[in-house]
């Protein structure tokens, strides 16, 4: 099977492309009509500007959700034990030099709060009982690049600097840091958000499953994002998602004839939905997490198959329900 992964013909790629490119997506105005109008707290400035550590103390105070949920400040003794590391953290050179670079990066958040904005119209119309979170951005210094809880939303821009940039995040594998470009942020954010709404039943914890809750997350986000590139979505290149459909039929002729759907050994689960460069039980030139992205083909056809509404889907836990359903075979 390993020798069998195919790369698409460049005439395959490019039918592809204009396919999508002749298909303009619009966003559906009764749903835009009631648009939030989001504010946006750039926390870094806040920081950054503070003359002295009582004005750290004060920016604790006034925002205490983000002080408890991005900063901790429970796991301190105190919030003045907290704001003195914090100043620490503050006059720190290369940090300074950091937040200038993400200043010029994204002087305004202008376009960010107008796709937030229009993602959340999407989620409060399929979900009305959806509260739109705290939004603030910040430089966490590479510490933590998104947190989304049901009350806040903290965005550490500085992850999100083009690939290019001398500043990246540290550690991280091309695979995975290539992710970090603005593109992905409100996909990321709206993935995250998907989880409230994911219902799952703990007993189920086949590789079956776990593709499943994948492709439930991903369907929810092209629903709320339709017009957003499923490249931003999955995490793949535009390349790589035309190959696994160029390679589709050999994917789930391997699930298929190794009879992985119901493994339930986490070391097998996360060689098709963990991170990785590439899947390499398929072959070399599979792309990693490739179970999710089969799992989001399976979710598309059952919930199509089944003319269920965004909410219905999502409140089905019953994985192996989803996969008989479905009808999913491999497009030819």
């Amino acid at each position: 099977m390993k020798d069998t992964w195919i790369w698409p013909l460049f005439f395959f790629f490019f039918l592809y492309s204009c396919k999508q490119e002749q298909k303009p997506c619009e966003l559906d105005e009764e749903i835009l009509a009631v648009r939030p109008t989001l504010t946006i707290e750039r926390l870094e400035d806040a920081f950054f500007e503070a003359a002295d550590q009582a004005e750290i103390l004060y920016l604790l105070e006034a925002h205490p959700l983000f002080a408890e949920k991005y900063l901790l400040v429970n796991s301190y003794a105190s919030k003045e034990e907290l704001a003195e590391e914090l100043w620490i953290i503050h006059q720190d050179s290369i940090m300074v030099e950091l937040y200038e670079e993400v200043k010029n990066e994204y002087p305004n958040i202008d376009s960010l709060r107008e796709e937030l904005e229009n993602a959340f119209a999407h989620i409060s119309y399929y979900f009305p009982e959806f509260k739109i979170p705290k939004i603030y951005t910040f430089v966490s210094g590479f510490s933590s690049d998104i947190v989304v809880t049901e009350d806040i939303i903290v965005i550490g821009l500085d992850y999100y600097l083009p690939p290019t940039h001398r500043f990246q995040p540290p550690d991280l594998p091309q695979y995975i840091s290539k992710r970090y470009d603005r593109d992905y942020i409100v996909p990321n954010i709206v993935t995250a958000i998907s989880s409230f709404f994911n219902e799952t039943d703990l007993n189920q914890n086949s590789l079956l499953a776990e593709m499943i809750f994948y492709g439930k997350a991903y369907h929810f986000t092209k629903s709320i994002l339709p017009c957003t590139s499923d490249a931003f979505i999955i995490g793949y290149t535009p390349e790589e998602i035309a190959a696994c459909w160029a390679n589709e039929e050999f994917v789930w002729a391997h699930f298929v004839e190794n009879e992985l759907f119901f493994e339930t050994n986490p070391f097998e689960i996360r060689k098709y939905t963990g991170e990785a460069p590439f899947t390499d039980e398929i072959s070399p030139d599979a792309p990693g997490r490739i179970g999710r992205w089969l799992g989001w083909n399976i979710v598309d056809d059952y919930r199509f198959n089944h003319t269920l509404s965004l909410r219905d889907l999502m409140k089905e836990s019953d994985k192996n329900k989803i996969f008989r359903q479905s009808g999913y075979k491999p497009r030819r």
